[in-house]
């Protein structure tokens, strides 16, 4: 008798397994042509050719794909989705010729969002970021790093981490999340007193709430020397560590970051020579973030071809914020990669799927199809992996599982 799966998918144009320890490159996706994946308590079982598959196992559910492409679930590893109000006036702003800095300064940007933010209920925060998760599922996302951020204070910043902890128990997606309290400036504090709250005995409360900390270092929010301080404490408190750095300034953060032992460095449009290098050897993921200079009309994007040449693992995410990408589509930030940062397309899909896994410490269960690892399965209304940017702009989505059940 066959052993049985809970589910077969079969009958696909490709199936991308994106095998981990394969490099990036045109060999990259593990493409098994006509492929069909087995799963099993929300695990892939075996892959390999339908006729294969169909053959080897009996399955309680059985969907043909009608040949379309099969491929893991995008992996969303940098957003900030948990925020009140909206700045769409800026957009306005912004097409006058005021920059994203120049709109901090004035009292706008983040601040109108702190605001926002701080005076929301949670239930309320956490409903406006369950319709935004759904978006992100509707367009191939199954796993979100979520920050906080836009509380700037104590109380404001734990409601935040409380709401992600809820979307993690109430979506259907998986939620990593990760604490940003320095983010900016607060205008109602001191940078004396911000410093003392970020390094001090709350960050250990923080821990309980969120994985990750991270730091915005850039001109007009953290020093380099600040952010050395604060992910030193982090470190010792037990977070993993993140940072952004590098998106309007070459600062150093990535590389210092780097020698702390940061899982990733975020941004990085600008880098210090020899950043890559040291990013290289301490391992840490340089996540890209496109959408961001396309929707601040930047002329410069994060050069992902010299990372890669570095040895640098890269990854793609939509950085969905309200004020510099409103964007929940990972499918986009792959046209990005590919038109904008340098990438191939295999590349561009590997930093959407396993290098977005890598930069949550998650790459040994997600971003691939290998057997073993979690069944977060698309099944795209495409035939090739590069129609993904060609049809840029469209949603390709027609199937979405997470640990092998069907949320879309």
């Amino acid at each position: 008798m066959k052993p049985e799966a809970d589910l077969i998918i079969h009958n696909s144009s490709q199936l991308l397994t994106i095998p981990p320890n394969s490099a990036f490159g045109i060999d990259s996706l593990g493409a098994i042509p006509g492929g069909a994946v087995a799963v099993k308590n929300g695990l892939v079982l075996e892959t390999g050719s339908s006729a294969g598959i169909l053959s080897r196992y009996c399955a309680r559910e059985t969907i043909d794909a009608g040949g379309r492409l099969l491929m893991p679930g995008f992996v969303d590893s940098h957003t900030h989705l948990i925020h009140g109000g909206d700045r769409t006036g800026e957009m306005v702003m912004r097409l006058k010729g005021a920059t994203y800095l120049e709109i901090l300064k004035t009292g706008g940007g983040i601040h109108s969002t702190v605001k926002a933010t701080r005076q929301a209920s949670q239930e309320d925060l956490t409903a406006r970021a369950l319709e935004r998760l759904n978006h992100m599922a509707d367009h191939g996302t199954t796993t979100v790093e979520i920050k906080s951020g836009y509380g700037l204070d104590t109380a404001a910043e734990r409601k935040i981490l409380k709401c992600a902890a809820s979307l993690n128990r109430s979506s259907a997606l998986e939620i990593v999340s990760t604490y940003l309290g320095a983010h900016s400036l607060p205008k109602d504090r001191h940078r004396e007193k911000v410093m003392k709250d970020l390094t001090g005995p709350s960050l250990r409360d923080f821990r309980l709430l969120s994985e990750y900390c991270d730091v915005f270092c850039e001109e007009g929010a953290f020093t380099l020397e600040e952010s050395r301080t604060i992910l030193t404490a982090a470190k010792a408190a037990g977070f993993g560590l993140k940072i952004h750095a590098g998106q309007f300034n070459a600062l150093g953060g990535a590389g210092m970051a780097a020698s702390l032992g940061a899982v990733s460095a975020d941004h990085l449009e600008e880098l210090v020579p020899g950043e890559a290098k040291l990013m290289a050897k301490h391992g840490t993921v340089a996540v890209l973030l496109p959408g961001v200079p396309f929707f601040l009309q930047g002329k410069k994007y994060a050069d992902g071809r010299r990372l890669i040449d570095a040895g640098v693992t890269v990854a793609l995410a939509t950085d969905y914020n309200p004020g510099s990408c409103p964007s929940y589509s990972m499918p986009f930030m792959i046209a990005l990669g590919v038109f904008q940062c340098g990438l191939t397309v295999s590349e561009a899909i590997r930093a959407a799927t396993l290098g977005g896994a890598s930069a949550i410490n998650r790459e040994d269960r997600i971003g691939s199809l290998m057997p073993g690892m979690q069944a977060d399965i698309l099944i795209l209304n495409l035939e090739k992996p590069a129609e993904i940017p060609y049809y840029f702009g469209t949603n390709p989505v027609h199937r979405v599982f997470k640990r092998g059940l069907k949320i879309l």
